[in-house]
């Protein structure tokens, strides 16, 4: 059923991962920013409390409400765009996969990019969602302006010009603040990206860790806790031109090997923990090293269907490889059942209120454990790590920290209340999870 406000309907809800999910009263679906802003003022109206879901591609609680969910999928495309200033306005329900693609018609790119390219663009940068490159910062640090629609229906124009203090708070708002209609990005000319995969010994890249990390536009690491190698992966921009594999080589390399491969090791640790390391160590030698030329978004995604679940934190750059040593000797020592490999990217500050990378030269940490598996001592034991250097989370993965251990990580914690205060100070945009991490 169709009506002013959208498409109408009820149901429960999960994500990506399916481990996250709940049941609203309702589930809307507005096809533009009026029925967008009017869905959103009638369920305020009504004390319901509202969240927005994109992609699903959060491990968290973010999304979840027993109140009216907001899916902003049909809220999609290229509003405006200006190729000779870079400034693109996209409505916010865009997917980051479809996003590159009216980009490279335009002969546009964004400068960075994180590994799955299946977000909304309101849901990656409400999440700090961030790619990897030393001098590169995340992606709502390309944000030059919203849309946000508040809780009476009202849209707020933000812009860095007219309101610096609330863009910094809503380029990173954990669905707090609002609900992202429309993103004004600042892209970069289409580039071409020299991809090199090397295996090495674990030990000899973290060691270099800050030198490789200086020496590539976008570099990080996968490492299995039971292997002692590394995959380096390592993109450079180039002049050569692309050279897109054919689609035999693709499906052989994304599906066939990153994927059923992964698949089946996976599940063969799943159903006989003790092989783990064993399996461990064959996944390693299996990744060898590869070389690709292509355009930029191309190589930044990967193709991701086995589910997992994932922790992620950021660390001043400096304390990244003692922290990943002290990961890896947990798992061994404990003899965790963990088949997935521990990842390690790089990013520069920004001043978003709340991004992890707020004010400092940043490395990112992530854990993972495959779908069905235990995963919480793991991430408990990991985040003790990662605290005792002062370690902030990535606002989409899994943490268990609460708003009194994440308000004195963050400079600007008082900056974003106050943005929250002025942009939603009824609560409408809130449930446990917010509560949780931000406050009441």
């Amino acid at each position: 059923m169709r009506s002013a406000r959208g498409k109408r309907s009820a149901g429960g809800w999960t994500n990506w991962a399916g481990d996250q999910s709940c049941r609203p009263v309702e589930i809307v679906s507005p096809r533009s920013r009026q029925e967008l802003a009017e869905a959103i003022a009638s369920a305020a109206a009504r004390g319901r409390r509202v969240r927005v879901a994109g992609s699903g591609h959060s491990f968290t609680e973010a999304a979840l409400t027993d109140g009216t969910m907001v899916r902003v999928e049909a809220l999609r495309g290229v509003i405006d765009a200006d190729p000779g200033s870079g400034l693109v306005k996209v409505a916010g329900g865009t997917v980051l996969n479809d996003l590159s693609e009216e980009l490279s018609r335009l002969g546009l790119a964004m400068e960075n990019l994180g590994d799955i390219d299946r977000q909304t663009i309101a849901g990656a940068i409400s999440t700090a969602t961030h790619g990897t490159g030393a001098r590169l910062r995340n992606i709502p640090a390309q944000v030059e302006g919203l849309e946000l629609v508040l809780a009476d229906g009202s849209v707020r124009q933000l812009s860095a010009t007219t309101d610096p203090d609330l863009l910094r708070a809503a380029r990173v708002g954990v669905g707090a603040l609002g609900a992202i209609a429309a993103v004004t990005l600042r892209c970069v000319p289409a580039f071409t990206l020299l991809r090199v995969d090397s295996p090495h010994p674990r030990e000899e890249v973290l060691a270099s860790f800050q030198e490789r990390a200086a020496e590539h536009d976008h570099f990080e690491l996968f490492t299995f806790p039971y292997s002692d190698l590394a995959l380096v992966l390592e993109r450079d921009r180039t002049d050569r031109p692309p050279r897109p594999r054919s689609p035999l080589a693709a499906y052989l390399n994304d599906v066939v090997l990153e994927n059923m491969a992964l698949e089946a090791l996976s599940a063969a640790g799943k159903a006989l923990p003790r092989a783990i390391p064993a399996l461990s160590r064959l996944a390693a030698r299996l990744a060898s090293g590869s070389r690709r030329v292509d355009r930029s978004d191309l190589v930044f995604a990967n193709e991701r269907r086995v589910r997992f679940t994932e922790m992620e934190y950021a660390l001043p750059r400096e304390h990244a490889p003692e922290a990943a040593r002290r990961v890896v000797e947990w798992v061994r020592a404990n003899r965790y059942p963990v088949f997935f490999p521990i990842e390690m990217r790089v990013s520069a500050g920004d001043d978003a209120s709340l991004s992890p990378a707020h004010g400092r030269e940043t490395a990112y940490v992530a854990v993972h454990q495959y779908r069905g598996m235990e995963w919480r001592p793991y991430f408990e034991a990991v985040e003790a790590i990662m605290d005792s250097y002062g370690g902030r989370p990535h606002w989409g993965k899994r943490h268990f920290q609460t708003a009194a251990t994440l308000a004195p990580r963050y400079p600007a914690w008082e900056e974003f209340q106050r943005a929250r205060d002025v942009l939603d100070p009824g609560r409408t945009f809130t449930n446990s999870y917010v509560e949780r991490v931000l406050g009441p």
